[in-house]
């Protein structure tokens, strides 16, 4: 009998869009890091961190106001320091696990998240993105229409709540790297969390109190709080549109499939150039989620040498407010809908 003949990936050229499988083979290709460049990336991110950092608290005896304007410019830098340590947390920034881990530990104490914690949340979110029935850890929580329509006027109201754009990128970033982020919420049995959590947490009492010492209470209303705050909230905003848009995909479990899923529920978020870099690329999400294992500073090149995937789930800037009015999964529809399409 001869041998079976060997699967033949087909060239990015006669790959369609929603051949999600045969892209992962493709997208391999992409998933090594280069150890320059990142070392790059990393010097051109966490040293003017540090650089805006330092002169918000020389400003402080000029202008409070002044002050307060380099800490929010600071916010974005600390949007991209956060990317690095995403992307730490996925193995794909260096080569060695090692080096991964032990960045992904310090990054986590200038944006306040456990690295253990969140890679391991993170990874969930990856794992089940799109399944309708396993909702609820990593992600936005989202109702279907008919599970809405099933509640009681109190839990509608609370989801209401939940889904109001003050809510969600007024409080829920605070919510979210102020509090939550001090205690392994849903791995609270695990030694190896809790760790995590509280070895970053006395790293940040420790960055405190410095930064007390150094420029007294203002420095840290001023100049740390509106930092992490602006970075979370763009990171908040940069989550939400990456899966909470019209035509993303949810499937009940037999109907699911991880890279249709991958590919088709995640958007890619078309943004400015300077947004494009404080953000990681992060907006070409669905080629992430695709394919995790391939470095924020070579999404682009991907977007290039594979333009089929540059027309999937296309969101421009403009078009991505309009995802703050969506509430609910439409199964018969197949798309997000308002709570005003239930009327």
């Amino acid at each position: 009998m001869s041998p079976a003949p060997a699967l033949k990936t087909p060239p990015p050229s006669e790959t369609t869009p929603d051949d999600a499988r045969n892209w992962v083979r493709i997208l391999a290709k992409y998933r090594e890091p280069n150890t320059g460049r990142s070392l790059f990336e990393l010097s051109v991110s966490i040293l003017p961190f540090f650089a805006l950092s330092l002169l918000a608290y020389l400003a402080l005896p000029v202008s409070y106001w002044l002050a307060f304007a380099i800490a929010l410019l600071n916010g974005g830098f600390l949007v991209r320091l956060f990317i690095i340590q995403h992307d730490c947390g996925h193995g794909s920034f260096f080569g060695n696990r090692h080096a991964n881990n032990w960045l992904g530990r310090g990054l986590g104490v200038l944006t306040l998240t456990p690295y253990k914690v969140w890679r391991r949340t993170h990874s969930i979110h990856h794992s089940n993105a799109g399944n309708l029935a396993k909702r609820g850890v990593g992600d936005v929580y989202t109702m279907t229409v008919s599970e809405y329509n099933q509640q009681s006027k109190f839990k509608k109201v609370q989801y209401r709540l939940y889904r109001n754009p003050l809510f969600l990128f007024g409080m829920v970033p605070f919510l979210l790297f102020f509090l939550q982020n001090r205690l392994p919420f849903g791995l609270m049995n695990s030694r190896e969390y809790w760790l995590s959590a509280m070895g970053t947490n006395i790293a940040i009492i420790a960055a405190v109190a410095l930064l007390l010492w150094l420029g007294g209470l203002a420095g840290v209303l001023l100049i740390f709080v509106p930092t992490v705050l602006v970075a979370a909230t763009l990171g908040m905003w940069l989550f939400y549109v990456q899966h909470q848009f019209e035509e993303t995909e949810w499937q009940k479990e037999g109907d699911w499939q991880l890279h249709d899923a991958a590919l088709n529920g995640s958007s890619y978020y078309v943004l400015p150039a300077v947004l494009r870099w404080f953000s990681g690329n992060i907006g070409v999400h669905h080629v992430h989620h695709l394919y995790s294992r391939i470095p924020f500073y070579r999404l682009m090149e991907v977007l290039r040498e594979n333009t089929a995937l540059a027309s999937i789930n296309r969101l421009t800037l403009r078009e991505s407010f309009a995802c703050a009015r969506l509430h609910l999964w439409d199964e018969q529809n197949h798309k997000l809908v308002s709570f005003a399409n239930l009327r």
